[in-house]
């Protein structure tokens, strides 16, 4: 990945708002993500996080805000802050009816890799995910932990210094999301990435972790998982959670 010591945060939302007409899906929402750091993005469905990252990835324009990626405004200038950006969005994205390298390949060509370096790059990230002997397989032929592992090594393949990952362990049984998650944080720890981690699932979190907690399109809380608990007297983050948005 690339040093980006000069500056402060991976990813920085000032005051976003969006509305799908009537609706306020977010509303004057500002947190930072900082480098080398794995943040939660917390909230229940429909509490405003797919749209948070569909504003960020820009597959919507923000009505009002701003959105940076190492200092880069998505706005302004788009192409800079997104070639820094990796994602995996909660929807499959793989095609299933090509082979691990082809579904690769096909993303480093967005990206204008050589056919050389992603090669280079392919097999060493399959290597990395243990399914190297795996490549020219089909993905239809893996379990649903395999192809979301493909799916993070395809959104580092260009090497970016931030990665958003959108509800990433949704229908996966228990093995396959700690492997997930273990994946993820170890690229933190020897990467130097920002992660951006949005989940409903709060066993997900981990002590000091940052964390972003949205409902109902408002940011209502946000810091390390022990400041929040300190300041709302909860035990745990569930309690913590269900204190602050008055679900369950």
């Amino acid at each position: 990945m690339n040093n980006m010591t000069t500056a402060p945060y991976a990813l920085s939302i000032k005051n976003l708002s969006h509305s799908y007409g009537k609706r306020k899906a977010l509303d004057s929402v500002s947190f930072d993500v900082k480098q080398s750091s794995f943040t939660v993005l917390l909230g229940l469905n429909g509490a405003g996080k797919s749209t948070l990252f569909s504003l960020i990835t820009r597959l919507y324009a923000a009505q009002t805000g701003s959105i940076s990626i190492f200092g880069f405004d998505i706005g302004k200038n788009s192409s800079e802050a997104l070639r820094r950006l990796g994602v995996v969005f909660q929807a499959r994205t793989l095609d299933i009816d090509l082979s691990l390298a082809q579904n690769l390949s096909y993303h480093a060509s967005l990206h204008g890799l050589s056919a050389a370096e992603t090669k280079i790059r392919g097999k060493s990230a399959l290597e990395q995910i243990k399914l190297l002997d795996r490549e020219k397989d089909k993905v239809r032929d893996l379990s649903g932990g395999q192809m979301r592992r493909v799916e993070i090594i395809r959104a580092l393949l260009h090497q970016p210094d931030m990665l958003l990952l959108d509800e990433p362990t949704v229908g996966l049984d228990i093995k396959s999301r700690s492997e997930i998650l273990d994946h993820v944080r170890k690229l933190v720890a020897e990467e130097s990435i920002g992660v951006l981690w949005a989940t409903h699932l709060i066993d997900e979190i981990a002590e000091g972790d940052d964390v972003v907690i949205l409902h109902q399109g408002k940011l209502i809380e946000q810091g390390k998982t022990y400041d929040i608990l300190k300041r709302t007297g909860a035990p745990d983050m569930q309690t913590a959670f269900k204190s602050l948005t008055g679900a369950g």
